[in-house]
């Protein structure tokens, strides 16, 4: 007989836990201080059903945190490019594409009071960064007269920059795709004309639908 400890979640436990989920990041990049109440109508379940899954409404963030940062780090992984500098433009342009749909709660999990949450899911995502303007400082391609870990935090902090910003003012997710481009190369040491050229002149920078 198998006892209840080894047994599996059941099934609805699992669909109610992912419904919960979702709407946790639905509800929070609305508003990040939402009560659990809003979480579990637009899951459709009950404030009951959330302490069933979650002790509290940070745990609950922090899962939602946990699993984006995931998200963004596998996204990240899949990019390559034989030239670092369009590595790095292309990185900042995955990190606007996976979080701009949930800006507010991109924002408080990348500089608010859930970033500690926020690093650990990260680092591959950063490993990736310092390694692509390592080997551009090397090529002579950018800037060199700031420590390459230095480098490679202004980097990051130029695509958080264009999130900041699109939550101020109306930016679309076209307009937000090149604007990170354009910061992340300027912290890069590239001239704006310069940096518009580059992207211009390649096709995967190009911003492109999603089917």
């Amino acid at each position: 007989m198998t006892s209840s400890a080894s047994r599996p979640p059941r099934r609805d436990a699992v669909d109610n836990r992912a419904a919960l989920l979702v709407a946790a990041r639905v509800v929070f990049s609305r508003d990040p201080e939402a009560s659990l109440d809003a979480v579990a109508a637009e899951a459709g379940l009950t404030r009951r059903s959330v302490y069933g899954h979650f002790a509290n409404r940070d745990e609950l963030q922090r899962e939602v945190v946990g699993l984006g940062s995931r998200r963004i780090a596998d996204a990240l992984e899949a990019i390559t490019h034989p030239d670092p500098v369009v590595r790095l433009a292309l990185i900042g342009a995955g990190i606007w594409r996976e979080v701009e749909a949930f800006r507010m709660m991109a924002l408080t999990a990348l500089r608010g009071s859930l970033r500690s949450s926020t690093t650990a899911g990260l680092a591959p995502a950063r490993a990736r960064v310092l390694e692509a303007v390592n080997q551009a400082v090397a090529s002579g391609a950018v800037r060199d007269d700031i420590p390459v870990e230095r480098l490679a935090r202004l980097v990051e902090d130029a695509a958080l920059a264009v999130l900041e910003e699109s939550t101020r003012s109306e930016l679309s997710v076209r307009d937000g795709h090149r604007l990170v481009m354009l910061n992340v190369l300027g912290v890069l040491g590239l001239g704006w004309r310069d940096a518009g050229a580059l992207i211009d002149s390649h096709a995967e920078l190009a911003w492109k639908e999603l089917s």
